[in-house]
C-alpha cells in the first residue's frame, strides 16, 4: 500500500492529464494486478475497469509476445463513441485513459505516453522507497500485571542472593 502523499501525487497528475486534454472523460492509474492506485473517472466504476484494463493487459502482453513485437507498451480499443486507451507505467502500474470519439489521437497517444511515462516514475520510486523503510510492526501491549505478580517479583528478586553476597 503507498503512502497518502505518493497516492496524491498520482492523482494530481491524472487530473493535470485530464487539463491538458479536454476530451478526456476519465484516467485510471492500476496494478497489473487489476487493483486501483488513482482514479479521476467520474461516472464509471474504477474497480470494474481497472480489472477489466488487467485483463485485457492480459491479452495484450500476450499478443506482442507471441508476434515477436517485444513487451507490452500501448493498447487502443475504438467504441462507437469513443477510446479506451492503455498505456505501460513502469513496471508494475498501467495507465487507462478514456477518451471522446473527436479526440485527436495523436495528441491521445503523445500525451498517455508522457503521462505513463510519469506515474510509471512516481509508482517505481514510492514503490522502491516502501521496500527501503524497514516494515511497521505494530506495538505490543505491555502485559498486565497484577499486584500479586508484582510482590512476587520483588520478593524473589530480594531474597536471590548474587554472586558478591555468597
Amino acid at each position: 500500500m503507498l503512502p497518502e502523499s505518493d497516492l496524491a501525487v498520482v492523482l494530481d497528475e491524472l487530473r493535470r492529464l485530464r487539463t491538458r486534454v479536454p476530451q478526456l472523460t476519465g484516467a485510471l492509474a492500476a496494478g497489473v494486478d487489476g487493483l486501483v492506485v488513482a482514479h479521476d473517472t467520474p461516472g464509471v466504476d474504477p474497480d470494474g475497469l481497472a480489472a477489466l484494463t488487467a485483463a485485457s493487459l492480459g491479452v495484450a502482453v500476450r499478443l506482442a509476445d507471441a508476434t515477436g513485437n517485444g513487451g507490452f507498451r500501448e493498447l487502443l480499443v475504438r467504441g462507437e463513441r469513443g477510446y479506451v486507451a492503455t498505456y505501460a507505467a513502469g513496471r508494475t502500474a498501467v495507465l487507462t485513459l478514456l477518451a471522446q470519439d473527436r479526440v485527436n489521437v495523436g495528441r491521445l497517444h503523445l500525451e498517455g505516453r508522457r503521462a505513463g511515462a510519469r506515474v510509471g516514475e512516481l509508482l517505481d520510486a514510492a514503490e522502491a522507497k516502501a521496500r527501503r523503510r524497514p516494515p511497521e510492526r505494530p506495538a505490543r501491549p505491555a502485559p498486565a500485571r497484577t499486584r500479586a505478580a508484582a510482590r512476587t517479583a520483588r520478593a524473589t528478586a530480594t531474597e536471590t542472593p548474587t554472586a558478591t553476597e555468597s
